[in-house]
């Protein structure tokens, strides 16, 4: 190592003051052991000790270097990590499993209107509910606390991610919750990143709202369009050209009608307003009613529909009866026009074991959807290649609002297909009303 490496390094040791002192302190000791050997020990023995005494004082040298080394390179890191966290925009707060706050970064401080040093080191419990100056970052501490809130991940997975909820002042905040571990995996602490949504959901309330308006406006003419044509087509002496045409319009201002009633429950959902009216009822009554509804649309099609029978001890379900025959219409009229010649549904439902819930199947021997569209089949306006080659018309929006349904009932839907040889859809609805939301939220934001 040259002279040049040599001074570097030494100005690396001795530029951290704990390492320095190591290497000071071990250097003496080293030269007060050597000076009091060449008192008592002949020449040669004392130039063995000399050897061993460099050969340990560069032990010491390499080891001292190398601590400081990593020493260095830590500190460097926890100053980039310190001004990361310090200029993150979301709000972050740090603290142990007792609730002492351990840091908030300025993101945190803007949002609760406190300075860190109101809060650090000192333990926060829900008893301090009522202290105004502390009330939100307790509701956030504590998310049950908070008005609203929803879940939005499984318990006992991490990050543990929540949507809390005020309306007034309006606000809305997501939270994700992570562990912090030690060295042998025990849990020290949680470390919370909340972020604002206000705004998101502002934006999309103001969308929607719009949305609302234009549908509402549009409407009334059409449902006037529509009774004018029915008026117009039960009149007598009408010859087949203008019947054919009054027939065209008719299925024209319908599918019309239907588009704005679509836009207009998508903009409820996403508002959060879409109105659930919940009640214990009977599935297996529902069921058959809602199936019932169906007959006549599979046998003009050509289409048999079978509900397989019932189990009498089917429990009753918690849910909106109005809006899951929504979900049942959408499903079953997809599974009847998006079929073949003398195709199949069946319908199934059965009681999950061990959980309070049931499973509904609906089966369907039809087209199919390509596996690599699965993924969007949900989404917003989406509709799968061979969907619009089989059927032009189509919003694209049922499928979503049939997700929403289910999802606001606490249920969860899936699908899956295979092109050419039919579609399954599988959703639960809860028999526990605890499971269920208790407030609906905006979720046209993720």
């Amino acid at each position: 190592m040259s002279f040049t490496n040599w001074s570097r390094r030494l100005k690396e040791i001795f530029a951290t003051l704990a390492e320095g002192r190591i290497a000071l302190l071990g250097f003496l000791f080293l030269i007060i052991c050597f000076v009091v050997s060449g008192f008592y020990l002949p020449l040669s023995l004392l130039l063995l000790e000399a050897v061993l005494l460099l050969a340990t004082a560069g032990m010491i040298f390499a080891l001292v270097g190398r601590v400081a080394s990593v020493n260095q390179e830590t500190k460097i890191e926890r100053s980039e990590l310190k001004s990361i966290l310090l200029n993150l925009e979301d709000a972050l707060l740090v603290y142990d499993q007792d609730f002492k706050i351990l840091f908030v970064n300025p993101a945190a401080e803007k949002l609760f209107n406190l300075k860190s040093e109101e809060v650090i080191e000192k333990y926060m419990s829900p008893q301090e509910i009522g202290n105004d100056k502390i009330r939100l970052l307790i509701q956030v501490l504590f998310n049950s606390l908070a008005p609203v809130m929803v879940a939005r991940s499984e318990a006992g997975v991490y990050p543990q991610v929540t949507d809390l909820s005020w309306d007034d002042p309006f606000l809305h905040l997501r939270t994700s919750t992570m562990p912090l571990k030690d060295n042998k995996g025990k849990i020290i602490g949680f470390m919370k990143i909340i972020r604002d949504r206000t705004r998101e959901v502002s934006l999309l309330k103001a969308k929607n709202e719009f949305l609302t308006v234009a549908s509402h406006q549009l409407r009334t003419p059409i449902t006037n369009i529509k009774w004018s044509l029915e008026s117009i087509a039960g009149e007598e002496g009408l010859n087949d050209n203008v019947k054919n045409f009054l027939h065209s319009a008719q299925e024209g201002t319908s599918y019309l009608l239907a588009v704005v009633e679509d836009l207009l429950r998508t903009s409820k959902i996403e508002e959060g307003r879409f109105g659930y009216e919940m009640q214990m009822f009977d599935l297996k009554e529902f069921a058959a009613q809602v199936v019932g509804l169906a007959v006549d649309q599979a046998r003009r099609a050509g289409i048999k529909l079978y509900l397989e029978p019932l189990d009498d001890a089917l429990p009753q379900i918690y849910g909106d009866k109005q809006k899951l025959t929504m979900v049942f219409e959408n499903l079953l009229d997809n599974a009847i026009r998006y079929n073949v010649k003398d195709g199949e549904v069946i319908v199934k439902i059965e009681k999950v074991s061990d959980q309070p819930m049931v499973q509904v199947t609906i089966k369907d021997t039809g087209i199919g959807v390509p596996s690599k569209e699965l993924s969007n089949l949900f989404t917003k306006f989406y509709r799968a290649e061979n969907v619009k080659k089989a059927r032009t018309d189509g919003t694209g929006l049922g499928l979503y609002i049939v997700k929403n349904i289910i999802q606001a009932h606490g249920g969860k839907i899936a699908v899956s297909s295979e092109e050419g040889r039919g579609t399954t859809f599988e959703f639960t609805l809860v028999t526990n009303k605890s499971l269920v939301p208790s407030k609906e939220l905006p979720v046209g934001v993720e």
